[in-house]
Formats: structure tokens, sequence, C-alpha cells
């Protein structure tokens, strides 16, 4: 599947597991990998980085295997769910930082319309989680 706004295709990545049964090596309890979950998002993670952090140092491949639910409906349960959803937060942070470059670099034209590009993008996701309910219908993130 192509990218956005180029004609490249996209990068490749790690695989999620195929089975829809936990591994048989995975030594921590569904009530272990909740408290895991909740103490990584106390220190202020967010729930990908909680995904990488319990895959890569706890070998628990796939929380939703293990616990039956995913990393936010855990987080949404224990009250620690993030008001903004992790995508947009991140794109909402490249906004700020080629800001910050363009105040800098005023005729700098290429990061002038890639702003233009994240911005867009932020507009189609700000619709789709108001359309889902994430968001509020009055939400936009673009004049804060």
């Amino acid at each position: 599947m192509a990218r956005m706004h180029t004609s490249r295709r996209g990068r490749s990545g790690s695989k999620r597991p195929l089975s829809k049964l936990p591994p048989s090596w995975v030594r921590f309890t569904p009530e272990e990998v909740e408290a895991l979950v909740v103490k990584l998002a106390k220190e202020g993670m967010p729930p990908s980085k909680i995904g990488v952090v319990l895959r890569d140092q706890y070998a628990v491949p796939l929380v939703k295997l293990v616990t039956g639910k995913t990393i936010l409906q855990i987080l949404e349960q224990n009250n620690l769910r993030p008001p903004v959803p992790e995508d947009l937060a991140n794109l909402l942070e490249k906004i700020r930082r080629v800001r910050l470059h363009l105040s800098k670099h005023r005729s700098d034209g290429h990061n002038i319309h890639r702003l233009q590009l994240i911005e867009s993008k932020v507009r189609r996701l700000t619709k789709y989680y108001q359309s889902k309910g994430i968001l509020p219908s009055g939400y936009d993130p673009l004049k804060a």
C-alpha cells in the first residue's frame, strides 16, 4: 500500500504473531501484564511504546493474546487513556517542530508545503476521530 503524500510505498516492519493463542513460553499471567501496562503508562509512556517495551524487555509478544484486551482498553479501564489519540498527538508535535523551524527560516518553501500536508493529515484524522466519538465534535487542534 502506498504512503499518503508521496509516490513511495510504505516501510516494512515486524509482523504480528499469527496465532490467536498466547505462546506457551510467556511466563506472565494476564493480571501481571495488566499491572505492567498500568505501571508503564503511569511512567508517561504512550501505548505504542508500552507495547514495544513489553515485547522487547518482558517477552510479551502481544498484550491482547495474553490478556484478551488491547493496551488502550486496559488504560481506559484504569482511567489512564490519553486525551488525544497517539497518532494525532504525534502529528501535532511534528507541526510544532516544523513551525518552530519556519519561524527561523521563513523562506523555506519545501517545509512550508510539508507543513500544509501535515495539517491536512491532522484535519483528516480529527474528522475520523470525531465521527467515531473519540474526540468532541467542536475539537480543532490546529486553532490552538
